[in-house]
């Protein structure tokens, strides 16, 4: 067995793997992450990009670009044109992300869950000040994005930002293992929700939408197209910005500096498309939810 095999059933080790990525300084760790991926001497940028080759399955061949600055600007690297269409039926909720389809299933009033039987609340998750209606017994689903994966997000629908509402807090990892570990996980990691209205014309018009990015160890900071400011551990500013910005579907919102998971939030009507299942992987753009009624 090579050494990258042999590595990562190390780590596939449930035990060791929740030591290894949870009981470590998470916060001094990510705020490192955070630095050294800037670093642009080529030695260190080159090496870095290796390293994350070796093991991971990053693919850069989607990439607009094929030389990077540092790891950090392919990290958060741009795809070439056209290569993620978009569900044009306006009865469709587009994926924002690449991802891996984590939890999902119906909101029960305001309960939800990140693993079975680890339920948690929207309450918690979006802040007691936060106005629930538009998402009781509605919909949800966790999108999980790996390190190798494309790391910008994208418009669901036709839609106007409303409100930013940002989270301080933890940097639990946030793959299965932990998920099944530490109770309402999501609600305890630094994350925003960004509170969109449906403005395509048709049945699921003016539908409120609420995408929940949720940072994790190593992983933190969002950097939002229509704010000129970037959410990151060491922000100390509003946590509530008001706004008013438009976006076609399937438009670029913004990126993660690094990121983790995506929690979509869809009011009663909307149902998970069909073709997706747990732990299948889903590409920006494609069919995520549909309005049923």
């Amino acid at each position: 067995m090579g050494i990258r095999k042999k590595l990562h059933a190390l780590l596939g080790q449930e035990d060791l793997n929740f030591l290894l990525t949870n009981r470590i300084p998470r916060q001094l760790l990510t705020r490192f992450m955070g630095w050294f991926s800037k670093i642009e001497t080529p030695w260190i940028r080159d090496g870095s990009i290796a390293a994350w080759k070796f093991f991971s399955d990053l693919d850069l061949s989607e990439a607009k670009k094929n030389r990077f600055s540092s790891m950090h600007d392919c990290f958060t690297r741009e795809l070439k044109p056209g290569l993620r269409p978009i569900a044009l039926d306006p009865s469709s909720m587009a994926s924002p992300v690449d991802a891996i389809v984590g939890a999902h299933g119906p909101i029960e009033g305001t309960a939800v869950f990140q693993a079975k039987g680890f339920p948690y609340r929207l309450e918690d998750l979006l802040g007691s000040e936060e106005p629930l209606a538009a998402w009781r017994d509605g919909y949800f689903v966790t999108l999980r994005l790996t390190s190798s994966m494309y790391h910008r997000f994208h418009s669901p629908f036709d839609c106007a930002v409303e409100k930013v509402r940002y989270f301080s807090g933890d940097t639990w990892n946030v793959n299965p293992i932990a998920l099944k570990r530490v109770e309402k996980l999501f609600c305890k990691n630094e994350r925003a929700m960004i509170r969109t209205r449906v403005t395509t014309p048709g049945p699921s018009a003016n539908q409120v939408i609420a995408l929940v990015p949720v940072a994790a160890v190593l992983v933190a900071s969002i950097r939002l197209h229509f704010l000129d400011v970037l959410f990151h551990l060491k922000y100390r500013g509003p946590e509530v910005v008001e706004c008013n910005a438009a976006f076609a579907k399937g438009e670029e919102m913004g990126w993660f500096q690094h990121g983790s998971t995506v929690i979509v939030l869809a009011g009663k009507g909307f149902t998970l498309d069909s073709g997706l299942q747990t732990n299948s992987r889903i590409r920006m753009g494609e069919a995520l939810m549909r309005w049923q009624t």
